[in-house]
């Protein structure tokens, strides 16, 4: 039978129980309003950011990969191994042609915009080449995602499970990462909390709808930025000093450090006195795992100890 609903939202939606069935081939799903025709389990794929390339890993596709590109930082060392002997096509997002001569029949990325005419290739263009292209669900923008949530996340490693055919594995991926997060207990000090992605003149930081809120409000903090109904958004220091947070997270990037943000926030005479700078009231997450995929639960379990030491 074909399958011809949108497999995403029947997965979020319980309809796809353990145990784990057979994919029916042809799938068609929709795919951040782009619709998708999967004839069978793509052999040859390209992943786009580290949350694509992390995710297909994981589900154990590593003899499917036949590049990556763009990863955000070094994969986690338990994933290490199985890409070593996968290409780097391409340290920043590759071009169309790079893409090509990998000859791939599914491109994975980890952002929508990754499929561009000046990027991997617009996603009509892939499909006109026999290239079936899927975007995480987090990050369309063509449709507006809801807000984020870790079911949404559970979601998404299942639909990935059923476009490749292994389902068990997803099942099993999920299983694990909910019974991680089943083990996180939230503050309940009512503590305030901005999220310092980047910038120096001017703070990017988490907003109300993506994966920042999702872990800050696992953690049981008040995101100081919640109402702004994005991802994530620019700020002003004088906005964060008004507010006052209690806890500080620094994304630590490769291009812009946790040591590097704790420098700046010291030194800066508008946030140097804020009481989070003064007694380092900081948590710390890796750029990879800021993003929607695989690595948020990991992510909050280790905040939640970074969180649980931190004295008031």
């Amino acid at each position: 039978m074909r399958h011809s609903f949108s497999l995403l939202a029947a997965i979020a939606a319980g309809l796809f129980a353990v145990p784990a069935m057979a994919t029916d081939y042809p799938l068609s799903l929709d795919n951040c309003g782009f619709a998708l025709d999967i004839a069978a389990a793509p052999q040859r794929v390209v992943a786009i950011k580290s949350t694509a390339a992390e995710l297909l890993l994981s589900l154990g596709l590593e003899k499917q990969l036949v590049g990556l590109a763009f990863l955000d930082g070094p994969l986690p060392e338990a994933l290490a191994g199985a890409a070593a002997g996968i290409p780097v096509l391409s340290e920043k997002l590759p071009s169309q042609e790079v893409v090509l001569e990998v000859e791939p029949d599914f491109v994975y990325g980890g952002w929508e915009s990754n499929f561009a005419a000046d990027g991997a290739g617009e996603r009509p263009t892939l499909q006109q080449l026999g290239v079936a292209s899927y975007v995480a669900p987090a990050a369309c923008r063509s449709v507006r995602p809801v807000k984020l949530s870790f079911d949404q996340l559970f979601a998404e490693i299942a639909e990935l499970g059923a476009i490749f055919d292994v389902e068990d594995r997803a099942a099993a991926l999920v299983d694990e990462q909910k019974a991680a997060l089943a083990g996180v207990v939230a503050d309940t000090r009512g503590l305030t909390a901005v999220w310092y992605s980047s910038g120096t003149k001017a703070p990017y930081v988490g907003a109300g709808s993506n994966a920042p809120a999702m872990i800050m409000e696992s953690l049981g903090l008040e995101n100081i930025f919640a109402s702004v109904d994005e991802g994530w958004t620019a700020a002003s220091w004088e906005a964060v000093v008004d507010a006052n947070p209690d806890v500080i997270v620094l994304v630590d990037a490769a291009w812009n450090s946790a040591e590097a943000k704790k420098k700046l926030l010291a030194e800066n005479p508008i946030t140097s006195k804020l009481d989070a700078v003064v007694n380092q009231r900081y948590l710390v997450i890796p750029f990879p795992a800021s993003e929607a995929g695989i690595r948020n639960v990991p992510a909050t379990v280790d905040m939640a100890g970074q969180l649980a030491g931190l004295s008031f």
